[in-house]
């Protein structure tokens, strides 16, 4: 857009003189917002924020006690009144939905039953020696006698185009579960590879601790061949792993998804990308296939969160390019010394030499903001 050329290379010119601390852009509500712009390899813009702090809970915090019945799991009733409140219902569905039809059609190679439960969603104290926070959610799965009990809950939004979804999470237990967090477009059948399309991070406690598994699926065909180019096994950076605390990140953009850990490009997909509104779903299950791995009866394993944040658009909100006047305030989530709170990068000329102070601040989006100007 022509008419803010003028701006951008006052961004330019400014930058180039002396780079300062992240306290230069102005915390704002998300009110103040037209659009956000990411940072990393691509840049992409997006017309709507969410943040979920699952940090000072103690309220709702108590381990619910393992159900033995896999019908009496399913039926469960939500382990706290913090599932009943509009902060959760508005934005996210537990599940408790089971694999039976699988097991018995022969659709995986699952061995075992598994059966989601409300009740393994749960607020727990953290009592972590150096903790960061009074609590965190925890989505637990464990394998009983008879059966995989399991979590999953999914966005009430069901037409996400384009996202970047983090989570401060971890990933701890024993072997022969999945923890993951994806995109999903829910189709009439599921079973038909043609058709699906999903983006997926997962974590496989069967696999070394420092690796981490990255999907456009489908990743395998018709008569079961593996599609190599559609998956990446990656080792955490940094001699990290996923047993520690970590800011996961992906963002489904146009013709790719890419994926961060801690702020590092780990991997990126252009492959089979997903193309059309999706959900988003968060999990941690086991059904004793190879995949999964089989988890020993009496053992658990969690995937516990302290907070998800989504800047994302959906159909018939703008695309993933800044294509329109409206997005004029242009905020971040990246560039913020204060987590779940934007930032204005952009506003009146006045409102940035106002942020700008002694022209701080400017120079860490030099590069992403060159990324971006063909779409202007």
């Amino acid at each position: 857009m022509m008419v803010h050329s003028r701006l951008f290379r006052s961004f330019v010119v400014i930058s180039s003189l002396t780079p300062l601390s992240l306290a230069a852009f102005q915390q704002v509500s998300n009110d103040r917002c037209n659009c956000f712009l990411t940072n990393g390899s691509r840049a992409d813009y997006f017309t709507s924020h969410k943040f979920f702090d699952y940090r000072e809970k103690s309220e709702y915090a108590t381990v619910p006690a393992l159900i033995d019945d896999p019908d009496d799991s399913s039926e469960a009733d939500p382990t706290s009144d913090y599932f009943s409140t509009n902060e959760w219902i508005d934005n996210w569905t537990l599940q408790n939905w089971n694999n039976k039809a699988s097991l018995s059609g022969g659709v995986s190679d699952a061995t075992t039953l598994m059966v989601n439960s409300p009740n393994n969603v749960y607020f727990e104290k953290n009592n972590d020696p150096d903790a960061d926070s009074s609590t965190f959610l925890t989505m637990r799965t464990a394998r009983l006698e008879d059966f995989q009990t399991a979590s999953e809950f999914e966005s009430t939004v069901r037409d996400y185009h384009f996202l970047s979804a983090r989570m401060y999470a971890r990933t701890i237990g024993a072997p022969g579960a999945v923890t993951a967090i994806f995109t999903y477009r829910d189709t009439a059948n599921n079973t038909d590879l043609t058709k699906v399309q999903e983006s997926d991070l997962e974590i496989r406690t069967i696999d070394p601790p420092d690796h981490v598994q990255y999907t456009n699926q489908p990743s395998y065909t018709s008569l079961g061949l593996d599609v190599q180019e559609a998956t990446r096994n990656v080792t955490i950076p940094k001699k990290r792993d996923w047993t520690n605390w970590a800011v996961y990140r992906m963002d489904w953009s146009p013709g790719a998804t890419t994926w961060y850990i801690n702020g590092d490009e780990v991997a990126s997909i252009s492959f089979q990308a997903p193309r059309d509104p999706s959900l988003l779903i968060l999990n941690s299950w086991s059904d004793g296939g190879s995949w999964t791995g089989n988890m020993s009866v009496g053992k658990e394993a969690y995937l516990q969160i302290q907070w998800i944040e989504l800047v994302y658009n959906t159909t018939g909100s703008s695309t993933s390019k800044r294509d329109d006047e409206s997005c004029f305030n242009i905020c971040s989530i990246d560039e913020t010394e204060k987590i779940g709170t934007p930032v204005l990068l952009q506003g009146s000329a006045s409102g940035i030499l106002e942020q700008m102070g002694s022209f701080a601040g400017l120079v860490s989006w030099v590069s992403v903001l060159s990324m971006v100007t063909a779409f202007w």
